[in-house]
């Protein structure tokens, strides 16, 4: 490559270069291979100019030389590189398998647990209800939704401000299932027990057809526990029960997950967070320079010097091992900064502590840490995002509250028939049409009864008396019919009518309308 387009970057300097673009030893180098001393890599690139003198390096030929990787996951070509990242069991890894078995007991189990005879959560799509904690609420909910919704977005910002994406590296169920119950089972069928890395030879054949049925049990069992939560598990136990050709609509979801799942552990793996999880892309909006990081020292670390600490130069803590990327779960290099690929899995840290401690240097070259900590800055516990986050979390939360204890045991809505606005009867009163929309909020079944409060003299008449009778989380439009003399609109053409809905637990609601009638 020409001067004109060299760039003066060294290793550490937070680019991708080091590890994408060349080795990082020269000023001017474009080797890929990372694994030649410095030596050798002048004798390598001054060998290759001896041998072509007449054919001066082309700018555009440089400039269209890919990087090594595009993704993570991308070969210069194009084509997958597949990770087989290697085991580090160290003390972040052991609290991970902690929280990681506890939670896929968690995820399990909350479908069967129940207060109130109700499911902990239930999304019932085809019922149009969600049920959290033990309480219903229906699409007419919109004030209890809306809060809801904003209340869980906030707390995931205000989390991820203050410890960065925890959730990724510690409680996704992506993350769970794939790195503590499907890598394992690799390493199982791979011969790479408590080690993992590259297969070993000889591993094919019946190895991986046991390994692939392994999976399509796993998948199938994780997409019943993912259907538990939008059917819930009476109905889920019902399909099982049955034949498939009893309802082929609920099979086809159930082999539908169930291959999708397959499709994700099994083909798509960690690209999952890499292409069509947004959270990664959102972290640049949602951390600051104070928000935990998984993180590597370059101040300490740089210049990276291989094998014993040379005396004629001073160098740095990292002795390019390149353990912290042979462990990465998304192929990422640590030491080239903030990355959206990095899920804070806390691997690097656990591979880097066990190399310092075999070198004799104090660990924590890669620590959970943050910007401003690597750069030597003070630490702010107060700043705006951990003072205005929480402000506007506990106002949402309040309103939420609010809207929950306000929410009465049905819904009524009163709409105008359609036609004209009114008519006039044989015996000359006017009539009115209009139809009521009643919803059950409640898990009982509810009778109504419907009155008109004001004014006087006007007759309520209800179409059909038996759809005054809901069932849980029923909901109905009853047609109602409201006759009245025409003088109580005479000189105006309307006049103001309240209905007035009673269930039987006392709970009345008060609906303010106008009659309409002939000047």
């Amino acid at each position: 490559m020409s001067d004109a387009f060299s760039l003066p970057i060294g290793p550490g300097d937070g680019s991708l270069s080091s590890h994408a673009g060349g080795c990082g030893k020269c000023e001017n180098c474009s080797c890929d291979d990372q694994s030649h001393s410095h030596g050798d890599h002048h004798e390598h690139s001054h060998a290759s100019e001896a041998a072509s003198p007449e054919q001066p390096a082309s700018n555009n030929d440089a400039l269209l030389t890919p990087e090594e990787h595009v993704l993570s996951t991308l070969e210069r070509d194009g084509s997958r590189r597949w990770l087989r990242p290697k085991l580090s069991m160290g003390d972040w890894w052991k609290k991970r398998r902690v929280v990681a078995y506890v939670l896929m007991v968690v995820f399990v189990a909350i479908p069967h647990l129940r207060i109130g005879g109700k499911p902990i959560i239930l999304m019932d799509l085809v019922s149009r209800q969600l049920t959290v904690l033990g309480k219903t609420f229906y699409p007419t909910d919109t004030l209890i939704l809306a809060f809801g919704m904003l209340s869980v977005f906030i707390t995931i910002v205000l989390i991820t401000a203050v410890a960065g994406r925890a959730w990724c590296g510690w409680a996704c169920p992506q993350t769970v299932y794939m790195e503590f119950l499907f890598r394992p089972i690799d390493r199982l069928f791979e011969g790479t027990v408590g080690k993992g890395g590259k297969p070993k030879a000889g591993m094919g054949g019946l190895r991986a057809v046991a390994r692939i049925a392994v999976y399509v049990v796993l998948c199938m069992f994780l997409a019943h526990t993912f259907l538990a939560y939008f059917v819930g598990t009476d109905r889920l136990a019902e399909w099982v029960r049955l034949s498939p050709l009893e309802h082929p609509s609920a099979f086809l979801v159930m082999a539908a997950v169930t291959g999708l799942m397959l499709f994700d552990f099994l083909i798509f793996r960690e690209q999952l967070c890499l292409i069509a999880c947004p959270y990664g892309r959102f972290q640049s909006v949602m951390l600051d320079e104070q928000s935990k990081i998984v993180a590597y020292d370059p101040v300490r670390g740089e210049p990276r010097a291989k094998g014993k600490r040379p005396s004629a130069k001073p160098a740095g803590d990292c002795v390019d091992c390149n353990q912290c990327v042979v462990v990465c779960p998304t192929g990422i290099d640590i030491r080239d900064g903030l990355q959206m690929e990095c899920i804070n899995c806390t691997q690097c840290i656990d591979a880097c502590n066990n190399v310092m401690a075999k070198v004799g240097l104090p660990a924590g070259l890669i620590r959970y840490s943050s910007q401003d900590e690597i750069a030597r800055k003070p630490k702010k516990l107060f700043r705006a995002r951990t003072i205005v986050y929480p402000i506007i979390l506990l106002a949402v939360m309040s309103g939420f509250a609010y809207a929950v204890s306000s929410k009465v045991g049905f819904d009524a809505r009163l709409l105008r028939g359609k036609g004209a606005p009114f008519s006039i009867t044989n015996t000359g009163s006017v009539n009115n049409s209009f139809k009521l929309r009643l919803v059950n909020r409640t898990q009982q079944d509810q009778n109504y009864t419907l009155t008109i409060d004001t004014p006087e003299g006007v007759t309520l008449e209800v179409i059909q008396q038996e759809l005054l009778s809901l069932p849980p989380g029923g909901n109905v439009l009853v047609p109602l019919s409201v006759e009245f003399k025409p003088v109580l609109t005479r000189g105006k053409g309307n006049t103001q009518a309240t209905l007035v809905v009673n269930d039987e637990t006392d709970h009345q609601h008060e609906i303010d309308f106008k009659i309409l009638g002939p000047r």
